[in-house]
């Protein structure tokens, strides 16, 4: 039996997994009708504002000491990289086969730890890397009416995440998980804030602004549950649990765009989550704490 600790680290984790997949159902909602740089902006400026009015004043000047400020900046890129590639993919795809795709970025972690860092892969990590690749075929199909440019921007944001990971992986040794929360969102609004004078438009009606607002309160409501889950249970707990996160996206895409994933795609979907979960299981067996799977 889960210590109590854990269980509620879990309960805590999933609830979080339920504010990411209504912030995705929201963004393509939004997307539909409003500037992605709008819409990021919007997000960004939501997060931004609750985090520092909430750490601030808990850390005091010790949130702004890095020492790495260079390394703090390329990983708000990639993790600015990473949000716009979200909001556009979602504007094309339906939620639940955008999100399982993006479940594919632990096993290209894997696929990085071994080609880039030297790690030693075991055979059956690689058979489950095989495994997701052969799921995300499956669920885009090259060769079928369903494939279309849209497609590959799920694939180049996990690219993106997988850096974006590693980065962090190798910062969180020398640099405080608050202080790289706060560049990451203060550099991240500066740079879409200089793109406004060309993109600003402004919303025009009630449920524009109010997806806007759910957009930030969800984003903003997710990482905070998700850093308390951690703060409650080991990633080699949660890491599995984060592929509810595809169920939650089926739902929403269901009720919101009436949208329910073919057979075909959802064998795909299936395959990345069953991989992605034992290969997560697998890497706390060897010893390989799994890296947190990243949330835009």
């Amino acid at each position: 039996m889960k210590r109590p600790s854990s269980l509620g680290g879990i309960a805590l984790a999933l609830t979080s997994l339920a504010c990411f997949a209504a912030l995705d159902t929201t963004t393509k909602f939004i997307t539909l009708s409003v500037p992605v740089l709008v819409a990021l902006w919007c997000r960004y400026l939501f997060q931004v504002v609750a985090t520092t009015a909430i750490m601030l004043p808990l850390r005091g000047r010790a949130l702004l000491h890095t020492r790495h400020p260079k390394f703090q900046a390329l990983r708000a890129v990639l993790l600015l990289s990473c949000s716009g590639l979200t909001m556009i993919s979602l504007k094309h795809l339906p939620v639940a086969e955008f999100t399982a795709i993006v479940m594919l970025t632990p096993l290209v972690i894997t696929l990085l730890a071994a080609t880039r860092l030297g790690e030693k892969v075991s055979p059956l990590r690689w058979a489950l890397v095989a495994g997701g690749f052969v799921g995300t075929l499956i669920i885009i199909r090259p060769d079928s009416h369903v494939f279309g440019w849209s497609m590959l921007l799920p694939l180049i944001l996990v690219g993106a995440n997988a850096w974006y990971q590693v980065l962090t992986s190798q910062m969180a040794q020398t640099e405080e998980a608050a202080t790289m929360h706060f560049y990451t969102g203060w550099i991240g609004l500066l740079l879409v804030t200089l793109t406004l004078p060309w993109v600003w438009v402004t919303p025009q009606t009630l449920s524009q602004w109010s997806g806007l607002l759910l957009m930030g309160f969800l984003g903003t409501v997710g990482h905070l549950l998700l850093i308390q889950a951690y703060a409650k249970a080991p990633a080699s707990t949660l890491t599995p649990f984060l592929y509810a996160q595809i169920g939650f996206a089926l739902v929403g895409g269901w009720l919101m765009f009436s949208h329910v994933p073919d057979a075909w795609s959802l064998i795909g979907i299936g395959m990345i989550a069953l991989c992605g979960a034992a290969g997560a299981w697998l890497a706390v067996r060897e010893g390989r704490p799994p890296f947190e799977q990243p949330q835009t």
